[in-house]
């Protein structure tokens, strides 16, 4: 499906948010570009970086509007670059996955997730793919907010290189697939079966070999048959 596509990836400008959970979608364009030496430049309500995957252009979006009114910078680049809805991609958090999840939906709601809210508003659909990275809730009650804006650290920044690298690949997938295709792989799990055991059965013991009997001349055929004695014949 050669073309042009509009990936955004959404999260908060700022230091104070640089390496939080709710800025994973800045994070997985930002591997794309680094992936392909590409640099992001600043422009209206965003930057951007250009990258190429087997005959498409991907434009990779970090909006500038902070989060509640990314749909101004994804209709802007959409229009800018005239990349229609189908060929947009969105790249977001969500708390009600899983840390580490990673899905692709090409529709749906927005989920409470305020950026996609603004991004449904603005275009008046809801009908263009995204990909939701799992953040987990593990939150006290009242906690969503320091949790959702904190920083991914511990154990989690162990993990994020690998949960990155999925996103993206789902990422290149939409582009080169399709998005039927590559929602069946993005939503299936690595397996992470323990190899197999297979015990090596004993091996079958061989034959021995009865010696050959000499071949007897006639002479000996007949002293057997007759009951001669060599020396007799």
């Amino acid at each position: 499906m050669a073309g042009k596509y509009l990936i955004a990836g959404l999260g908060n400008i700022g230091a104070e948010y640089a390496g939080t959970r709710h800025n994973i979608g800045f994070m997985v364009v930002d591997f794309l570009a680094e992936e392909a030496g590409a640099v992001f430049k600043t422009g209206r309500l965003g930057s951007t970086a250009e990258i190429s995957y087997r005959g498409s252009k991907l434009i990779l979006l970090k909006p500038s509007t902070y989060m509640n009114l990314s749909g101004r910078a994804v209709n802007y680049w959409m229009q800018e670059e005239n990349i229609p809805v189908e060929h947009l991609l969105v790249i977001c958090d969500d708390l009600a996955l899983p840390l580490g999840s990673v899905r692709m939906r090409k529709k749906g709601s927005d989920g409470g997730h305020n950026g996609l809210a603004h991004i449904n508003q603005t275009l008046g659909t809801s009908d263009y793919c995204r990909i939701r990275v799992g953040i987990g809730n593990g939150f006290p009650k009242g906690g969503q907010v320091d949790y959702v804006l904190g920083k991914i650290e511990g154990e989690e920044k162990e993990q994020l290189p690998s949960i990155l690298k999925r996103a993206a690949q789902g990422v290149k997938d939409f582009t080169f697939m399709g998005p039927d295709r590559a929602m069946n792989i993005c939503n299936t799990d690595p397996k992470k079966a323990d190899p197999k055991k297979t015990e090596v059965p004993p091996a079958e013991p061989v034959a021995e070999e009865k010696p050959k009997e000499k071949e007897l001349s006639f002479k000996e055929k007949l002293r057997n048959f007759f009951g001669i004695n060599k020396t007799e014949f």
